[in-house]
């Protein structure tokens, strides 16, 4: 099957991906939209320490999105909220929708 079908990408997030911390705080890379499906519904989630953390959304993309833990996204909503952990489901070739399946805060 290959990457997820873009009949489901539904949505577009604006993504700022997170490059690290400087001086004045956490830094962010270029603003990219990214074609997506949102799912807006509450979830108990581990984070990149090990802590149970609530996620409000989860995002699915395609593998290829850049999107790691502590970006900045951006909703259809207009909220803005940061990435807690992301999540790739690549089948190997097998006949799944390889998809990175994105939890937010």
């Amino acid at each position: 099957m290959g990457s997820i079908p873009p009949f489901l990408l539904r949505h577009v997030v604006l993504i700022e991906p997170f490059e690290g911390s400087g001086p004045f705080g956490a830094e962010y890379g270029e603003q990219a939209p990214v074609r997506c499906f949102v799912e807006e519904r509450r979830k108990l989630v581990r984070d990149a320490e090990g802590a149970e953390v609530v996620s409000e959304t989860t995002v699915y993309m395609r593998l290829d999105a850049n999107c790691p833990p502590e970006s900045r996204v951006t909703l259809p909503s207009g909220r803005q909220t940061f990435v807690i952990t992301s999540s790739r489901g690549d089948g190997g070739g097998l006949p799944t929708p390889d998809h990175l399946e994105v939890a937010l805060q």
